[in-house]
């Protein structure tokens, strides 16, 4: 790096200079942007031509039309008809077979999966186990089809939409639009956007798009022991078979499909993305085509890469090669524990004024980064995630409409007198309004693993089924809380509170359930060190996937900015939380699932709040000698953190239950066990035999997302058969029912 008062970027070879006065205090950490950003793709091009993506020539740019929300109340929508027909088919299964042989997995009627974990030479063919991942969560493993799962590639892909359901069609649009920002880019003939999204129009109508900028760090990625740019891409659009990789032989698998999943989103029609590639030093262009070639939804080439036509340094691209490292930096930002990619990747997505040395600009609104950068454009949307983490349209979704929900809360009249101690406060219900001083929530994100098939324990797990089922291990139990926000349901046509709406229910109680994450996710080794040397910018958030729409970026800048400024009261730090009704959407799989049975390092594991406690209780089992001769039993409870993903979602809708129950009752009995007078329809029930059909099916909606994707007929009809499951019921059934 060299520390001088200006910014050197290198494009292209070419280096640009900008003069910025004064040396900055952070010049030795955060040269981001300075002396090393070598845009190995099409970056000076887009300064040449004046042609951007992401701006217009007004703040108001392209009029755009508000969807209005259109109440469901008794009717059945035609993207609701499948799942009715699975209903009738459940009841159906239930009814007809005898008792003795109904068995528990009933309740889970999905498809039998195949996971394919090695190839035989000798028999040539492909090993494989058998059964049903009924978690609910995305995954490269047994999601073949890139597009968030089959449920969102048909619903926002639908080409046919009735007129009164283009509302609950264009949530994601809608919604990302009033979360982002407010200047809109030029879409006329001529324009960048015209040739890339012109021709292509969205089921919806719209000739907007989601403007969404995602930052990848590619730090640890290689094959086997081999920097992955050291190697040949993979032949993208080839015909034929393909030949079975491992899961742990290479990342271009795991970025591949990444990059599957960028391109599947922009063929909905309604997102225009961008893709920031940051590398420790210059990678060969055969890679930065390769991942051109496979975004062509959004603008890049297809076709063979040895094929005669303009390289992807001399066209307009979708992608965009940042080096943030020098000469003297390289090392450092190779090592997976120092956090320095994370730092850079923080830096160039939220981009807070005084990275420029630029000590007078408190504009939140302007980004004061390399203007060749196209992270320095304007989007509506961030999305910072590294390699190994699954990113979709269905988490995109997830996250857009949770921002929504919550912007909704804060806007809401009922709301905006929460700075005030609230009557008769019951410990778990959280109003949240537009003041400084109320909570600022922000939808974060968790990893989960499946088991992998190097793991040399994984005989013990196939023969529990968990081979099948994802488990997360950077949060336990005692990770997080459960909160009730009032008013936290946005309808259709962007953040359009629902609550004091006449789509509302008829119930003082309209809102919905969030798990806060208490507690820092806790990685094993090299992670953890690295979030210790960078924090995630969310308290309870997660360094390997973060978004945040520009609404959010914004209100960070201005904290940042706040705090560089060392002024007292600079509002509350942003706190990461999940809905309760779409759990699962907010899992991301690790895609190489090699995280499981990793030990954590003593102080720094899930649960580090309650760490003395944990010890005590070991020591009792000890004491009782009740593993005795079974140390790995005794170790595998609590050394290793394994925290299935349905366990997640039960333990929170328990501690959700427990927490009204000890408020609705009156006279509580101590020596009581379980609930008194509040419980769980599903959960607190002694399983004999399986659950109704219609509970089963509603926590089944529940997981694979259809609270949040179907949300206009869950928060608006008159069907209220699923509100446990998606998390808006505040009390959920009494004792007695």
């Amino acid at each position: 790096m060299v520390a001088n008062d200006t910014n050197e970027v290198s494009t292209n070879g070419q280096m640009v200079e900008e003069s910025n006065g004064n040396p900055s205090k952070m010049v030795t950490a955060l040269k981001l942007v300075a002396a090393s950003a070598f845009l190995t793709s099409a970056a000076s091009l887009y300064a040449a031509n004046g042609s951007t993506l992401a701006s217009g020539n007004s703040p108001v740019g392209l009029e755009h039309r508000r969807l209005a929300s259109v109440e469901v109340g008794d009717s059945i929508p035609s993207y609701m008809q499948p799942l009715m027909k699975d209903l009738e088919e459940r009841k159906k299964l239930m009814e007809e077979t005898p008792p003795e042989e109904v068995k528990y997995w009933f309740e889970y009627t999905g498809p039998l999966q195949k996971y394919f974990y090695r190839y035989s030479k000798s028999r040539q063919k492909a090993d494989y186990f058998e059964g049903r991942d009924d978690s609910g969560v995305l995954s490269e493993r047994f999601v073949e089809e890139a597009g968030g799962g089959e449920y969102y590639t048909d619903f926002l892909t639908d080409a046919n939409v009735p007129e009164n359901e283009i509302s609950s069609h264009a949530r994601l649009l809608e919604n990302c639009l009033a979360m982002g920002n407010p200047t809109r880019p030029s879409t006329g003939k001529g324009t960048l956007w015209n040739d890339w999204f012109g021709s292509k129009k969205s089921p919806v109508g719209s000739t907007d798009r989601c403007r969404i900028l995602f930052t990848m760090n590619t730090v640890g990625a290689g094959r086997g022991t081999t920097m992955l740019w050291e190697t040949n891409p993979p032949r993208p659009h080839s015909d034929g078979p393909k030949p079975w990789i491992s899961e742990q032989e290479t990342a271009a698998t795991h970025i591949q499909r990444n990059l599957e999943e960028i391109d599947a989103m922009c063929a909905t029609g309604q997102i225009a993305a961008r893709l920031q590639v940051l590398v420790c030093e210059p990678i060969p262009a055969l890679w930065t085509e390769w991942m051109d070639s496979l975004l062509v939804n959004c603008g890049g080439k297809a076709g063979p890469l040895d094929q005669d036509k303009k390289s992807v340094e001399e066209r307009p691209s979708p992608v965009q090669v940042v080096v943030v490292a020098g000469a003297s930096t390289a090392d450092t930002c190779h090592d997976q524990k120092s956090g320095f990619m994370e730092k850079r990747m923080q830096d160039l997505v939220i981009a807070p004024p005084y990275l420029s040395g630029d000590k007078k600009s408190k504009d939140p609104t302007v980004k004061t980064t390399h203007r060749d950068l196209v992270s320095s454009d304007d989007h509506d949307m961030y999305v910072a995630f590294k390699w190994s983490s699954l990113v979709s349209t269905r988490s995109v979704n997830a996250f857009v409409q949770a921002s929504a929900d919550l912007a909704a809360a804060a806007a809401s009249p009922n709301n905006q007198k929460a700075a005030k101690p609230e009557k008769n406060a019951d410990g778990v219900t959280v109003s949240i309004s537009n003041s400084p001083s109320s909570p600022f929530l922000i939808p974060s994100f968790v990893r989960v693993s499946y088991v992998s098939e190097e793991n040399s324990k994984v005989a013990k797990w196939r023969m529990h089924g968990d081979f099948f089922h994802p488990a997360a291990w950077e949060v336990c139990k005692d990770s997080f809380d459960m909160t009730w926000v009032p008013d936290s349901l946005s309808g259709a046509g962007g953040v359009n509170g629902i609550c004091n709406s006449s789509a509302a229910r008829k119930s003082k109680d309209c809102g919905q359930w969030w798990v806060y994450m208490a507690e820092e996710q806790m990685s094993v080794t090299p992670e953890v060190y690295a979030n210790e040397a960078t924090p995630p910018i969310v308290q309870g958030g997660s360094n390997n996937i973060w978004m945040a729409t520009e609404r959010q970026r914004r209100e960070l800048v201005k904290q940042m900015v706040c705090k560089k400024e060392e002024k007292d009261e600079c509002g509350q730090q942003a706190q990461a939380v999940i809905p309760l009704g779409d759990l699962e959407s907010f899992f991301i799989n690790f895609t190489p699932n090699t995280a499981l049975g990793k030990q954590h390092i003593k102080g720094r594991r899930p649960g580090y709040s309650r760490e003395k406690e944990r010890e005590m209780d070991r020591e009792k089992v000890r004491e009782r000698k009740q593993l005795k001769g079974q140390e790995d039993i005794e170790k595998a409870l609590f050394d290793y953190t394994v925290y299935p993903a349905a366990l997640f979602h039960k333990d929170a809708t328990i501690k959700a239950v427990r927490a009204r129950d000890a408020v609705v009752t009156k006279s509580p009995d101590k020596e009581a066990i379980g609930p008194q007078t509040v419980k769980s329809s599903y959960y607190d029930v002694t399983i004999t035999k399986p659950r109704e059909a219609t509970l089963a099916w509603c926590q089944a909606i529940s997981r694979n997302g259809l609270c949040t994707l179907y949300a206009d007929y869950f928060r608006t009809s008159s069907d209220v058969r699923c509100l446990e499951a998606c998390g808006m019921m505040k009390n959920f059934g009494t004792v007695k029912n």
